[in-house]
């Protein structure tokens, strides 16, 4: 399987959450220099909530 942590050549959000008794990690890396991660289901959600509104597609707004 291909390596799908976002990078700086490669920018953009990476969720997983391997099970339901899991916690859900993510990483994130935006073209603006911008990068974040977080642990956890609580915390990747507020993740996931600021990028989409201050990263990746934000940006073209």
């Amino acid at each position: 399987m291909a390596n799908l942590a976002p990078s700086s050549n490669a920018p953009g959000l990476h969720v997983s959450k391997p099970s339901p008794s899991e916690p859900a990690t993510a990483s994130a890396v935006c073209h603006c220099g911008a990068s974040a991660s977080a642990k956890g289901d609580t915390q990747v959600g507020a993740l996931v909530a600021g990028w989409n509104a201050n990263h990746g597609s934000a940006h073209g707004k």
